[in-house]
């Protein structure tokens, strides 16, 4: 069977989860014998012409197919927000794909800046379509529903007032932003409907406005396009049943991961002191370093260290932050990233994994890595999170945000004897990327 994968980002330039998911994927459907091919995005320059925006490349054996996309006007659209989820120019280059490489299916892991547009297309081709929901961008403009303030949001407002609200704090200065964060969501709301309806005048950014009114539905509408979903829990199946996605077409999956190899016997014993703590993601604000820094800052000095994985040049800004935060602490190293294939080194090289996301977490990959290898993981109390890691069963829960609630849990697996150890002990071993695969074709088989 030839398929064609999707996703908003990929190797060897990108190695996030939904990269790591789709690489998987990809490679176990090669091992058994169909031709896979996958269309990326990558952040290109904002002076390319529109006919440079398209090259491909192979990478361990997969042929990959690349859009360079940019926060620039494009094959004849000038609003940014459209954009970034409707994007012509990149839906005119996956009919091309679809016309020359003819696949009898495409999955879609993630659709930013490529465009839901690419749904309609792959319908009007014929072609079975589904996708895995890796994160929220669907519905949210931003991907994790995050207040400005790092609080949860439920999703958009009647008219999407609050994420104009939002991202007009992002991104304006001056009056403009003071404006934005007093401006009451109903006021907000009321702006939007009556900018989408044409009541009022010209206004600098009106059509952003009218884009981003529509962005939920035109999404929407285009997911229920899709002829399957696939949700890695039932917390963001809810999310999207809530914003208007059939709930018939969703599946629940949890994610798989390829096999990890060990150097030795994969038990953990009781901590000496100090505890060895991990963190391994992306050193972005929703990840939630800031907090475990913080935390750790707490602890007696010489009780703990930490070990921060992740690539310091995607947020420079907040990685400076960080650094400042962990500057006098001798115990937090900064250690950039490692290739995938030595996760299993890495995780038998820490005591426990801290995973102190402030959004809603997908339940990330590294989470399933860190049980794979007997490793505890301590983590926000969030849904996407607390789906996989139990308190005080198979690992710890904390209140998000709370780095003093973070550091009395790491305060227990060091001073309580036995814990490390039981917890460790309850690993639930994660669903293989073979076993993901086989649940994928259950979902294609039956379409």
């Amino acid at each position: 069977m030839k398929i064609l994968l999707t996703t908003h980002q990929f190797f060897p330039h990108f190695s996030a989860g939904t990269e790591v998911l789709t690489r998987a994927v990809a490679r176990e459907l090669l091992k058994r014998g169909h031709v896979v091919h996958v269309l990326t995005g990558y952040p290109g320059g904002v002076d390319l012409p529109d006919d440079g925006r398209f090259d491909e490349y192979d990478y361990e054996g997969i042929h990959v197919y690349r859009f360079q996309h940019a926060y620039t006007p494009m094959g004849g659209q000038e609003t940014l927000i459209e954009i970034g989820y409707d994007n012509q120019l990149g839906a005119n280059y996956f009919e091309r794909i679809l016309k020359t490489f003819r696949p009898d299916l495409v999955h879609f892991f993630h659709l930013d800046r490529l465009g839901t547009g690419l749904i309609e297309r792959a319908e009007l081709a014929g072609i079975a379509r589904f996708m895995t929901l890796t994160d929220f961008w669907s519905i949210c403009p931003l991907s994790q529903l995050l207040l400005s303030d790092g609080g949860l949001c439920a999703g958009p407002s009647a008219q999407s007032g609050n994420c104009l609200k939002h991202l007009a704090q992002d991104t304006q200065k001056g009056i403009v932003r003071k404006v934005a964060e007093l401006l009451p969501v109903a006021w907000a709301d009321l702006l939007v409907r009556f900018t989408n309806k044409g009541f009022l005048p010209v206004y600098p950014k009106q059509l952003e406005v009218v884009a981003l009114a529509n962005r939920l539905s035109v999404n929407v509408s285009r997911l229920n396009k899709l002829n399957g979903l696939i949700a890695p829990n039932g917390f963001i199946r809810q999310v999207f049943v809530r914003h208007g996605v059939k709930p018939e077409l969703i599946t629940e999956a949890a994610f798989g991961i390829e096999s990890i190899e060990f150097d030795g016997i994969n038990q953990r014993l009781d901590p000496k002191i100090p505890l060895q703590i991990g963190f391994i993601g992306t050193l972005g604000s929703h990840k939630g370093c800031h907090v475990l820094i913080d935390a750790v800052t707490k602890l007696d000095l010489g009780s703990a260290t930490l070990k921060i994985y992740g690539r310091l040049e995607d947020f420079p800004d907040y990685v400076g932050k960080l650094k400042l935060l962990a500057d006098s602490h001798q115990f937090i190293e900064f250690c950039g990233t490692f290739p995938n294939n030595e996760i299993g080194q890495i995780m038998q090289e820490i005591d426990v994994l801290v995973v102190p996301s402030i959004w809603h977490e997908n339940t990330p990959l590294v989470v399933y890595s860190a049980q794979a290898a007997r490793c505890p993981v301590v983590a926000s109390n969030l849904p996407g999170l607390a789906a996989v890691v139990e308190d005080n069963v198979n690992g710890l829960l904390f209140d998000s945000g709370d780095s003093s609630d973070l550091a009395r849990q790491l305060f227990r697996l060091i001073h309580e004897k036995n814990l490390l150890r039981r917890l460790s002990a309850q690993a639930r071993i994660p669903k293989s990327t073979e076993e993901y695969v086989d649940e994928l074709f259950s979902a294609w088989r039956a379409v």
